[in-house]
């Protein structure tokens, strides 16, 4: 992402002001005196700083403008709770407070039903790993996470993964050549007995298969080659190793 290039809730993020450390512990005194208007200021001079931690949950399938207005709710909260007479930079408290703003926000609108216990416990465990992220400088192990909430690793790990948006069935898992292979085509479901009829009818078209149709079907997609290696391996061009491979799976479908 491009700061340049960007436009999120109707802001340019090119023309967003940065402000320097000494001028956001004034600002700071300002508002704790009872100034609102510095609070204003300092939420305008750290939009780019909400606008780095939004990009790292950019991949989670959500709205770009709506992370960043979760953002902005964990900085007003960090204005509102940022202690200025500890010796610690503003950033460094208000990243882990906005990071969990918004995994709060990607585990509260998860489209999988999680039991209340378990979504408390990814809540404590987001909350520990916050805690400790600032106080190790680094992110913590599951060990450290559940040592910390006297909890085992598998609870913890349980909890987590529950705040994880799920994949779709669509989701590309490999590309080659222009054929794509999908989550949903890794699937299968041995537990309807009507696929036997399916079963019988690719068994005798892997029997109608030439010799050649057989051998690229064994070693594309039993010993998992490309193109390119089974070319090299059995003699021929990798146009037309894509041809017959295209023609194989055309039969199949048929």
């Amino acid at each position: 992402m491009h700061y340049s290039k960007v436009e999120i809730c109707g802001i340019n993020t090119s023309k967003l002001k940065v402000l320097k450390e000494a001028e956001k512990k004034e600002l700071l005194k300002q508002y704790r005196s009872g100034d609102k208007s510095a609070r204003e200021k300092l939420i305008n001079g750290n939009l780019r700083l909400v606008l780095s931690v939004v990009q790292k949950f950019l991949n989670r399938g959500e709205s770009a403008d709506d992370l960043f207005q979760v953002g902005c709710i964990g900085l007003m909260k960090s204005i509102d709770n940022f202690d200025i007479s500890q010796n610690v930079r503003f950033s460094t408290y208000a990243v882990p407070m906005i990071i969990g703003e918004i995994r709060r926000f990607l585990r509260d609108n998860n489209s999988l039903r999680v039991s209340r216990s378990i979504k408390d416990t990814a809540y404590k465990a987001m909350k520990a790993q916050e805690a400790l992220t600032a106080k190790l400088n680094r992110e913590p192990t599951v060990t450290e996470i559940a040592k910390e909430l006297n909890l085992t690793k598998a609870e913890v790990v349980l909890a987590l993964e529950s705040t994880v948006s799920p994949v779709s069935l669509y989701e590309p898992v490999y590309s080659d050549s222009g054929d794509t292979l999908y989550v949903l085509d890794q699937l299968g479901d041995k537990s309807d007995e009507s696929c036997w009829i399916d079963e019988m009818c690719f068994k005798q078209t892997l029997k109608d298969l030439t010799p050649r149709e057989k051998t690229i079907c064994y070693l594309r997609f039993l010993k998992g080659k490309t193109q390119m290696e089974v070319s090299e391996e059995i003699g021929i061009s990798q146009a037309q190793v894509s041809r017959l491979e295209k023609g194989v799976i055309k039969k199949i479908k048929h």
